[in-house]
């Protein structure tokens, strides 16, 4: 029987991650214009969404997921405050775009990586995991990889692994990763952030955690 995938020890994962944030900071000041789903103002700020009227009065449910998040995911801060990502875009596994608003109706653990990361590349048998054994109607882990390029590397490596649960989405602008740099969530790879049916970031984590553990099952049953 195959040994089981194993994360790096904690050490070499915070090393990992934080060499990770000095390389994504360092990609995402050439990243150009914006794609249509995220949004800019004229300054280049982020434009806040219709729906983050509805999302600030989810600040409990944010505080609770948070209370929840112990362990293996305490690094998950709570959103303050809770916004709508619904307009975040990227690609759908045909290749065609998409928007956050068309999980609408589901949780979503949003997770950004590159094969480049060292640290997303440690973690990915586990979100791999984490959907197949709670993947469905109410919830999807969207992973969505950032290299730039064409597809072949990302693809390659995640055949490497043997993922099959996670479907590939994608985004080789960086557009999606410079949003959530701009909105204050992203400060390299990974970022996972977590948002709830209707679109709303409750909590998110820049760093990598063991996502197929008993810890993140906890956190996620706390969603409403």
């Amino acid at each position: 029987m195959a040994e089981p995938r194993k994360l790096l020890p904690a050490p070499k994962l915070i090393a990992a991650a934080a060499l990770a944030g000095l390389v994504a900071g360092a990609v995402a000041v050439y990243a150009t214009g914006p794609r249509s789903g995220n949004p800019k103002g004229s300054a280049g700020e982020a434009v806040v969404d219709v729906g983050d009227n509805n999302c600030a009065d989810k600040t409990e449910d944010a505080r609770i997921v948070a209370a929840a998040a112990k362990g293996e995911v305490a690094a998950m801060l709570p959103a303050d405050p809770p916004q709508s990502l619904k307009t975040l875009a990227f690609d759908a596994p045909d290749g065609m775009p998409m928007t956050l608003a068309d999980h609408a109706g589901k949780t979503v653990l949003l997770n950004l990586w590159a094969t480049w990361c060292a640290p997303c590349r440690a973690e990915m048998p586990a979100l791999d995991t984490l959907q197949k054994e709670m993947g469905g109607d109410d919830f999807e882990v969207v992973a969505v990889n950032v290299d730039t390029g064409d597809d072949e590397k990302p693809k390659k490596f995640l055949g490497d692994i043997k993922v099959e649960s996670l479907a590939f989405y994608r985004d080789n602008t960086l557009d999606l990763f410079n949003e959530l740099k701009t909105r204050g969530l992203a400060l390299g790879l990974p970022v996972t952030l977590l948002i709830d049916k209707e679109g709303c970031l409750l909590a998110s984590m820049n760093g990598p955690a063991e996502w197929s553990g008993p810890d993140a099952k906890a956190m996620l049953a706390a969603v409403k």
